[in-house]
């Protein structure tokens, strides 16, 4: 597959429907930019190619799927992301939201579960142009303690609770978005205000895969 006017007219048309969503629309012009710029079809099997830019979930093999273009603008503008930030991201699943993510110029971390999408998504990355910081298969809710502590932390999988690793390694005044619960999800945003305490707002229901553990986290 390649990236067409045609295919730019569509991300205009998908930008467009973000802005003027009754609940919850996008206004972070610089997540909105990276949406209209990234090539989603190009994430996905080339059979989804004609529905790439609808606000739908696909799957992506290995029973996770790439979330709707609407879920990955809104949690990216929660996490409101400066330039230059340290980032971890839990979940890299098809790299789309990494590719958000790097698009926004941060220094971001992201680990993947799953061997298969893991070697999948890596070989996507060099050939795209998309270079996080370190992409790593491991436990996503053990995080990833050599860099801590992160300016911002994204889960992009619904964990029955925040992991206890996850808010140990978040600056003070940083922010970890993770949507919470088992089936639907709460997309919940905590922000660290001391050693001790977080602030917490919770936005909407969300449906995600689950949040998986128990692997050894291997750095690759």
């Amino acid at each position: 597959m390649k990236d067409t006017a045609r295919h730019q007219g569509m991300r205009n048309l998908l930008v467009q429907q973000l802005q003027e969503r009754e609940h919850y629309p996008i206004s972070d012009e610089k997540v909105l930019q990276a949406i209209r710029t990234i090539p989603r079809h190009l994430f996905l099997d080339s059979i989804f190619e004609e529905k790439a830019y609808q606000d739908i979930a696909f799957p992506i093999g290995a029973g996770q799927t790439i979330s709707r273009p609407h879920t990955v603008a809104f949690q990216t503008e929660l996490l409101q992301v400066r330039e230059g930030q340290k980032i971890l991201e839990i979940g890299t699943g098809s790299g789309y939201q990494s590719a958000v993510l790097i698009t926004l110029n941060v220094e971001l971390y992201t680990i993947e579960r799953q061997q298969e999408l893991f070697k999948k998504t890596k070989i996507f990355f060099e050939k795209m142009g998309y270079i996080p910081k370190k992409m790593l298969l491991g436990d996503g809710y053990r995080g990833y303690l050599p860099q801590a502590p992160y300016d911002r932390i994204l889960v992009t999988a619904g964990a029955p609770e925040v992991p206890k690793e996850l808010l140990a390694q978040l600056k003070i005044g940083g922010r970890i978005v993770i949507p919470i619960g088992k089936g639907e999800q709460v997309m919940t945003v905590l922000v660290r205000l001391s050693p001790t305490e977080f602030s917490k707002e919770e936005y909407g229901t969300f449906g995600f895969v689950p949040m998986l553990e128990k692997i050894q986290t291997r750095i690759r």
